[in-house]
Parts: C-alpha cells; sequence; structure tokens
C-alpha cells in the first residue's frame, strides 16, 4: 500500500500542475483553441488592450458557430481569470507597454494538443533506427573507457567510409520509403515544437530568480554581496544543471556558430524539396520547419533579455544603495522614536498632536542670479590716444563728397521746380539736370525722402536717375517715377504761408 500511496501521491502532484488543470477543465478546447489562434507557435507577445479584443471577439465567433460552454465576461475578467491560472503571464516590453505571453504551462499543453492531433506514429524502422543511433552516440561520447570509445569512432568511420566508396562507385541509390519520411517529419516536428516551452520555462526561472533577489533585497536579512553570490551560484546551476538551461546553452551556442546555422538551414530546405513531403506536410507544418532558426533566435532573445532585467535589478541596487545614508535614516527614526515615547509619557492617552506631512514652503521673493564676482570690477584697458601726425590728410570737399544727401540743396530745387520757376515732370528728370554735385547717388534717397514728406505718391512706372559718383564714374538706378505736382493746383509751402497772412 505503501508503494501505492506514494504513486497516488505523484500522480496528484502531476494534476495539479496548471498544465493538467488547463487540460482537465471543461472549457478547455475552447480555452486551447484561442490560445492558438492569438499566440501561433512562437508565443510571440501580445499588448493587453489587442488581447482582450481578440478574446471577445474569438468567444463571439464560437458562439454564432454553435459551441455552448464558452468562458462568460469581458476579455479583460477572462485574461486575469487565465492569468490566476499561470496559463498567461503579464509583463513589460521593450518599450515599457504591458504585454502578455503563454507561461511554459499553456505551452506544454498546446504541444500535447497538437501532437495528440497529428496522426500517431507507429512502430518503424526509423524509430527503430532513430533509437539504436542516439544510444550508439551517446555511448561514444559517454563510455569511460578510452579503447571502447576508439573502437566506437573506428567503427562508424569504416562504416561511412564504405558507403561513400560504394556511392562514389555508382552503386544503387536507396531512397526513402514514405512511411520513413513520415516518421522522420513527425519526430522533427515534436523536437521543435517542444523548444518555445523549454525557452518559457528558463525565462519564467530567471524571473523568478528577479523577485526573489528584489525580496532578499528590500529584507535586507542577508548582506548584499552574499544575495549576489547566491544569483550567480543559482544562474550558473539553472545554464548547466537543468534540461531546459542546457537546452538553451546548446541553442545559444548553435546561434553563435554560422556554419552549424547554416547546415541547418540547408538540412531543412532539402528535407523541404524532397519529392515526397508535398504529400507528407501540410502548410503549417512546411511553416513551422522553414522557421525554426528563427523560432530559436525568438526564445533566446526572450530568455536574453529576462536575464538582462536580473542583471539591471543587481546593478541597480549595487549603484544606488547607500549604506550610510541608510545608518543615518535608521538613527533619525530612532530619534523620532525616543521623543514620540518621552511625548507620551507626560500626555494622557487621548493627547493629540499635529504633524506636518511635509516641511512648509520657505517664501522668497527673489534670489540672486547672479554673485559678484571680483574680474567685474577691473577697469579696462585705458585706450591709447594715435598721433596726430599719423592720420591721413582729408580735406572738406573729399568728406562732404562721401556724407548724406544734402537736403537743403535738394529742397531748394524741388521748391523752384513746384513754384514753375524750372518746370520739370518728375523727380528724374530734375535729377537729370541738377549739378554733378548734387547727383551723386546717395542725392536719390534724399529727393525720395522729401517727396515722401510731402506726401507725393509715385507711379507703378519706372524712370532711370543717372547719378554721378565723386571719382566721376556714372551708374543708372531704376526708380518708381514720382510725378511733381501741378503749382496751380497744389501750392507750395511758401505760397500757402503768403496766402495765410494776405
Amino acid at each position: 500500500m505503501s508503494e501505492t500511496a506514494g504513486e497516488l501521491a505523484r500522480v496528484k502532484g502531476a494534476f495539479a500542475q496548471p498544465t493538467l488543470t488547463l487540460l482537465h477543465q471543461r472549457q478547455a478546447p475552447v480555452v486551447i483553441t484561442i490560445f492558438r489562434t492569438a499566440f501561433g507557435r512562437s508565443n510571440n507577445p501580445i499588448p493587453t488592450a489587442r488581447l482582450h479584443t481578440q478574446v471577445e471577439e474569438h468567444l463571439a465567433a464560437m458562439r454564432l458557430a454553435g459551441e455552448q460552454d464558452v468562458p462568460t465576461g469581458t476579455g479583460r475578467e477572462i485574461c486575469q481569470r487565465w492569468m490566476r491560472g499561470q496559463w498567461l503571464v503579464r509583463s513589460l516590453d521593450e518599450t515599457g507597454q504591458e504585454v502578455y505571453a503563454l507561461t511554459s504551462h499553456a505551452q506544454q499543453a498546446l504541444e500535447l494538443v497538437k501532437n495528440l492531433a497529428r496522426d500517431r506514429a507507429t512502430l518503424s524502422e526509423h524509430r527503430v533506427a532513430t533509437i539504436l543511433g542516439t544510444v550508439r552516440r551517446f555511448n561514444s561520447e559517454a563510455n569511460p573507457d578510452r579503447t571502447a570509445r576508439v573502437t566506437i569512432l573506428n567503427e562508424e568511420i569504416a562504416r561511412l567510409r564504405a558507403e561513400r566508396d560504394r556511392l562514389v562507385d555508382g552503386g544503387e541509390l536507396a531512397g526513402a520509403t514514405e512511411d520513413y519520411m513520415l516518421e522522420g517529419f513527425t519526430e522533427l516536428l515534436s523536437l521543435i515544437s517542444a523548444l518555445p516551452s523549454d525557452f518559457a520555462r528558463v525565462e519564467e526561472r530567471f524571473a523568478t530568480i528577479r523577485a526573489e533577489i528584489l525580496s532578499a533585497f528590500r529584507a535586507e536579512d542577508r548582506p548584499a554581496g552574499e544575495v549576489i553570490d547566491d544569483y550567480l551560484a543559482r544562474a550558473d546551476a539553472l545554464m548547466t544543471a537543468t534540461h531546459e538551461g542546457r537546452a538553451f546553452e546548446g541553442a545559444f551556442a548553435l546561434l553563435r556558430d554560422d556554419a552549424l546555422v547554416t547546415q541547418l538551414r540547408e538540412d531543412l530546405t532539402d528535407l523541404l524539396e524532397h519529392p515526397l513531403s508535398d504529400g507528407l506536410l501540410s502548410d503549417a507544418d512546411r511553416a513551422e520547419l522553414r522557421g525554426t532558426v528563427r523560432l530559436v533566435r525568438d526564445g533566446l532573445d526572450r530568455v536574453l533579455a529576462q536575464r538582462s532585467r536580473v542583471t539591471a535589478t543587481l546593478k541597480e541596487y549595487i549603484v544606488s544603495h547607500d549604506a550610510a545614508r541608510d545608518r543615518k535614516l535608521e538613527q533619525t527614526l530612532r530619534q523620532v522614536e525616543a521623543e514620540l515615547m518621552t511625548w507620551m509619557a507626560t500626555t494622557g492617552p487621548r493627547a493629540t498632536h499635529e504633524v506636518a506631512l511635509l516641511p512648509a514652503r520657505v517664501g522668497v521673493e527673489h534670489l540672486r542670479e547672479r554673485f559678484h564676482d571680483p574680474a567685474d570690477d577691473v577697469l579696462p584697458e585705458r585706450i591709447s590716444t594715435p598721433d596726430p601726425a599719423l592720420a591721413p590728410s582729408v580735406s572738406l570737399e573729399e568728406l562732404v563728397a562721401q556724407g548724406g544727401p544734402r537736403l537743403a540743396a535738394l529742397r531748394e530745387r524741388l521748391d523752384a521746380a513746384t513754384a514753375s520757376l524750372l518746370p520739370v515732370a518728375s523727380l528724374g528728370a530734375l535729377f537729370d539736370e541738377l549739378e554733378p554735385s548734387l547727383r551723386r547717388p546717395v542725392e536719390i534717397f534724399g529727393l525720395l525722402h522729401l517727396a515722401a514728406d510731402r506726401e507725393w505718391e509715385a507711379e507703378e512706372s519706372v524712370e532711370s536717375f543717372e547719378a554721378v559718383r565723386p571719382d566721376g564714374s556714372r551708374r543708372t538706378f531704376a526708380v518708381p517715377r514720382t510725378p511733381l505736382p501741378d503749382p496751380d493746383l497744389h501750392p507750395t509751402q511758401d505760397q500757402r504761408q503768403t496766402e495765410t497772412r494776405a
């Protein structure tokens, strides 16, 4: 009875695992279908809001198809129940967005259902040959007898050499039968489908280690160095002492070897191009085999990301932890506790005292932004007076020629033109009749200034102003034409003053 009771306890423990609780529940077909449809075989993380919507849409489609036993509630509520069942896990991705992912228990359940959905392979030559080859290779790598190992290797080398020579000499090339290919593809798909759950187990182990490290740091019942040493030992044991860790290390070694990755791709391509593969593999099976390398890379990236989070937790604690500051905080809290005990000893049981949660703000009208700098009070160097004898000689005529417009002379010429003493039609005509000393380019601006002051309007057409520079060179400028007003219709200022006095 003791042996039977022990076996019963082990079986009950197995049924208590989330994998079998998922498969044993009444709504298992619906849940498994949603998991397979939403996540696929690679278990790509899905944003939380998107999965909530997908779950509601899939359940509505199943109800329309006539399915009665489906989960009730909103997509968010259903996903939360699945999280409590340890079939879904919620985390943050690299961008900080909340995502859902299947746990290793859910992926193992999907793998079992997928294997049962395939045609079960029976005893065949391929399976027996696989067992014999695996045992032989295992023995050649683990046998402690050196002579036995050498003998096994020599026999294998002789067999391979004989087969190579037979094919080179034109021997018959025996083709694989349909049963042999079917058995091989089935075993290959079974091995590949187990990879996502293996990677998920390693990822969950690292997540568990991270939670335990945070708890140990917060408890502060052990030195930080001891916690870090424990993490390193557990991480090393996870990579070497567990089946999932060894699978991860093997996948990591595979991806680091470009030759092995290339060989894997070529071998899979040759198998998929086999004449019998079209009738044995479905489109989903072919896609699964073709994406084997990508599947391994995605699982490897997720495990490395989880391990990086553990390392980041350790780094953040080591960098931010300040033992001196913690001691000061502890001393302050003890002083507060001592003062509180003193106050309680001199007051009644119902006494109260208002304590501000935050210190009061300090009212400061103005804070100085700049402070005294002695360098600001140093006097600048004295300006040296140049020698007047070294200054270049310049005549008054040259200075006047280089100056601005001569407004007084130009105003007299404008008054004379508007008084009909020197009748002209426009400013350009007046400018052309001036002497060369009043026809500098700057005098054009003077005339325009006086015209604008008298509110004369320019036309859209242009006229030419032929200017004479002080060095005698000439240049023509195109300026909007400004006609001079009729003196009879627009009297000058002198005329208006005369009329006013009269």
